[in-house]
């Protein structure tokens, strides 16, 4: 996290040089793909937790909190050398969650990897009241909505299943 950066512009950043990082190892065309998640409650970044502790702290401080999840996609031509980038920002409304609520969900999905202590492909929604987004499938960490809109931005149409990179 760079000094002054908005969780948005540190999901696209952090997207593209995963992205880039992976590309540059490439001799050969093709299209690498790089995504990362930022969350935020009360315009605190949200880390993964690593323990229990952490989990329940971070919770706790959702419970009842509307968070915002940047998700950003990036797509990098090896090819072309160029790349594109898409951002979508999810709100989640928490629950008002109880420490038992909580302590039973962490128990059970053990999101002690997931920024914000939480697995939205599991028992996570129900910590949620409610969920907004244009790409609902960012929530997961990479949108898969955005993703092919900048896969076809780069001439591979995954209807198509066009088997090799614009030249």
């Amino acid at each position: 996290h760079l000094k002054d950066e908005l969780p948005s512009d540190l999901a696209t950043r952090l997207a593209y040089e995963k992205a880039y990082a992976v590309a540059k190892t490439l001799d050969y065309p093709a299209l690498v793909i790089g995504s990362d998640q930022v969350p935020c409650i009360n315009n605190q970044l949200l880390s993964k937790p690593a323990t229990k502790q952490r989990a329940i702290q971070q919770l706790l401080q959702s419970s009842g909190q509307t968070g915002y999840f940047y998700t950003a996609c990036c797509v990098y031509n090896t090819q072309t050398q160029k790349y594109k980038t898409k951002l979508d920002t999810v709100s989640v409304k928490f629950r008002d969650l109880s420490l038992e609520e909580i302590t039973a969900y962490i128990k059970r999905d053990e999101p002690l990897d997931c920024a914000g202590s939480f697995k939205i492909e599991s028992l996570g929604p129900a910590l949620m009241e409610s969920v907004h987004s244009d790409d609902p499938t960012s929530l997961v960490g990479l949108g898969l909505i955005s993703l092919c809109e900048l896969l076809r931005g780069q001439g591979y149409d995954p209807l198509l299943q066009t088997s090799q990179p614009p030249a």
